[in-house]
């Protein structure tokens, strides 16, 4: 359960987070919806940890992570893992060793043990094959597609198998068909691991694919939370706006 309250973020004189208030469920896929730059890969930042706001508090799993110290916050979220809207992987290094870098840096998140390297490569040969990118290990991330560097970005996620996953656009800059892939991938990951997802984006497509529920996020804060039916007929002008261009795109000719 993660329980976020009267969250508040500004940077300069720009209020992004303006008391904002969401509860993810353990268990589901929750998307936030929003317009390109009102804060959600902000929230997610807040969410896993990397900032700190100006007012309230996050909760993860009864533990409020707001005002601990840096090596606190690591322990309380330890179990969390995030794929990033640029997928965020190291450029010196080949998609195996992407894969296997958390691996090699930190303890089993449930056996709290150093891990073998044997048994290191095995995971990672396992999340690589989960994701498409079997015999794909020795590439670079120079030489991958946009399609591919998702993929192993989502590697790299599920190797170390967090409870809680955040993703960040996951499918900004794609194709339609590749787009959907990952979308699959997301649910499959989901299923394998048993966990919780964040998901932020803008397209409502893959929104629709993913979410057991759909959060609305607008003026740096979260103004609907339902699932996918009644979220679709609720009266308001982004919704509205949203329902209308996904029936035209269904309209449009293959």
């Amino acid at each position: 359960m993660i329980r976020i309250k009267n969250l508040w973020k500004r940077y300069s004189n720009v209020d992004v987070l303006r008391g904002l208030n969401l509860e993810v469920h353990q268990g589901e896929i929750l998307v936030i919806l929003g317009r390109s730059g009102v804060g959600k890969s902000v929230l997610l930042r807040h969410i896993i940890g990397i900032e700190k706001p100006d007012q309230g508090s996050i909760e993860i799993d009864g533990v409020n992570i707001t005002h601990l110290k840096k090596n606190q916050i690591y322990h309380a979220v330890r179990n969390m893992g995030m794929l990033f809207q640029g997928s965020a992987l190291f450029d010196s290094m080949n998609i195996e060793e992407n894969t296997a870098f958390y691996l090699k840096q930190h303890r089993d998140i449930v056996t709290k043990k150093r891990l073998e390297p044997e048994v290191i490569q095995v995971r990672v040969q396992e999340a690589l094959k989960m994701v498409g990118l079997e015999g794909a290990g020795h590439k670079m991330p120079s030489d991958l597609s946009g399609g591919m560097r998702k993929r192993a970005g989502l590697a790299r996620l599920i190797v170390y198998r967090p409870s809680i996953l955040l993703y960040d656009e996951p499918t900004t800059g794609l194709d339609p068909i590749t787009a959907q892939q990952i979308n699959e991938l997301i649910v499959t990951t989901q299923n394998e691991l048993k966990g919780t997802s964040i998901v932020v984006t803008h397209d409502l497509h893959s929104a629709l694919f993913m979410a057991d529920r759909l959060a609305l996020h607008q003026e740096g804060q979260i103004i609907h939370v339902s699932e996918p039916e009644t979220f679709m007929n609720i009266d308001h002008p982004t919704i509205n706006f949203l329902r209308e261009n996904q029936q035209l795109k269904r309209k449009q000719p293959s």
